[in-house]
């Protein structure tokens, strides 16, 4: 292996891996540091793949229980093998994995397994363990950190991934709890929530705030909230937990409520912790070069992706903004082309965010709040999956698109989607925007008949008053 080396990214997840391919085919010779021991970070082996991989598999068992007679398929002795379950989910993991170790040598990328820091300007030293155990230095151009986030933890409670279990332990209970309290109710706390209430849980999910998808369109967040709980989850909001015990039996769970009032108790098999993930920048050595970090943990950098330290540059979640593996994608390409010599670029304006519950969530651009405390006069358009005729056959039919135009231009300013395949209709939103496309243009586009994409063509049509189906 060379000493010498263009570019050196510490991080293997997402926006390490993909800035490792980019710099590779632009010509830099490259090396991925990582310590997992398995490429993929977070999001692929602890994170987005295989909450995905669970979704799939309890919505199956859910629809097998609950939906099959609708159709006029009738089952008997239904049964949950959630051992075959559990490796089906770590089988495309490592599938996964295992591609992303062939793209590394297909684009003759050097990955190197340990612990790196920057031990000085243009120098990684990279240790067998995080004790600092030296294995060896790699000399390089420049560095790109891209070590992504961790769990954000609560004080007070400790976890220990077996009853107290952080989004990594909910992946894996051995059984099928018959009660869990989720502790936030963001993405990854409705997500795994959703996943082990489909296979049997009794889940209450307890919230600071006052709503579900904190930060996304207001209606969205209500609308949401209203169809959990129709599925069976139960929401407590406005309230926070202040300790939680191990018992014999579970965990008892204290709390009280956000705006004054009386403590009291929750008791529940096993308690997930999911209030966010922080910045993981720690023992990189960045004091030792002199790069800056904020009081969060989060690296600042320029246009360039690049520190305050020429040469070293940082991408995905350690420098802030949505921590969105896709984000990461786009960031890592961008800072590889720019370390190239090229003009990389990311419009944040156009990247969306999902939620993998059922129904789909999925946003992008502004929301109605955020329009209205800009002063930007805006129209909208909405239009209900229960009008749509695919919906109504897949008997799928909750939630809606709402598309948000400007008044003056109808240039598209945001769209937000609860319903079926939200976070693949999105994509159509998102492209128009980015090349700048009216609501009116997208209302113009013929889409298929009968298609899910026909209640986004209608949301363009009402954002111009002419709704055809409702």
């Amino acid at each position: 292996m060379s000493d010498g080396y263009d570019l050196v990214v510490i991080g293997g997840g997402p926006g390490g891996y993909v800035a490792a391919i980019r710099a590779a085919q632009l010509g830099l010779k490259t090396a991925v540091v990582e310590s997992r021991g398995k490429l993929g970070g977070t999001c692929l082996n602890v994170g987005c793949i295989p909450s995905k991989a669970l979704l799939q598999s309890s919505h199956h068992y859910e629809v097998a229980e609950k939906e099959f007679a609708h159709h006029g398929i009738q089952t008997g002795g239904l049964k949950l093998d959630l051992n075959t379950m559990l490796g089906r989910k770590d089988k495309v993991v490592e599938d996964l994995t295992n591609g992303i170790a062939f793209l590394m040598k297909k684009n003759k990328i050097d990955y190197v397994d340990g612990y790196g820091a920057i031990t000085a300007v243009g120098e990684v030293t990279v240790s067998s363990s995080e004790k600092g155990v030296k294995k060896q230095v790699l000399k390089t151009e420049n560095i790109m950190i891209a070590t992504g986030s961790e769990v954000t933890p609560l004080p007070g409670i400790e976890i220990d991934e077996k009853v107290i279990v952080s989004s990594t332990g909910a992946l894996s209970l051995p059984k099928v709890p018959k009660s869990i309290i989720v502790i936030g109710a963001g993405v990854i706390g409705l997500e795994l929530g959703s996943v082990w209430r489909r296979l049997g849980s009794e889940v209450t999910v307890v919230e600071f705030l006052d709503v579900v998808l904190p930060g996304m369109d207001g209606e969205v967040s209500k609308t949401v909230g209203r169809i959990l709980k129709k599925q069976g989850m139960k929401l407590k909001m406005k309230t926070k937990v202040t300790g939680a015990k191990k018992t014999k039996s579970g965990v008892t769970l204290t709390m009280e409520p956000r705006d004054g009032g009386k403590a009291e108790t929750l008791t529940a098999d096993v308690v997930l912790v999911a209030i966010g993930r922080r910045p993981f920048t720690d023992k990189l050595g960045l004091d030792k070069v002199g790069v800056t970090v904020d009081k969060r943990g989060f690296i600042p950098v320029d246009e360039d992706y690049q520190t305050n330290v020429e040469g070293i540059y940082a991408v995905g979640d350690v420098i802030g903004g949505a921590m969105l593996a896709h984000k990461a994608e786009e960031e890592g390409s961008a800072c590889s082309e720019i370390i190239a010599g090229q003009s990389g670029h990311v419009d944040y304006g156009t990247i969306p965010g999902i939620v993998y519950t059922h129904p789909e969530v999925a946003s992008v651009g502004k929301t109605e709040e955020q329009l209205k405390d800009a002063g930007i006069e805006f129209t909208v358009g909405k239009f209900p999956f229960s009008a749509n005729s695919r919906a109504r056959t897949n008997a799928d039919a909750d939630g809606f698109v709402k598309i948000l135009a400007d008044k003056k231009t109808d240039a598209l300013l945001g769209c937000h989607i609860v319903g079926p395949a939200a976070g693949d209709l999105i994509q159509e939103i998102v492209v128009a925007m980015e090349l700048s496309a009216s609501a009116e243009d997208v209302a113009r586009i013929c889409h298929g008949h009968p298609g899910l994409s026909e209640a986004v063509k209608e949301a363009a049509l009402g954002a111009g008053g002419r709704a055809l189906h409702i």
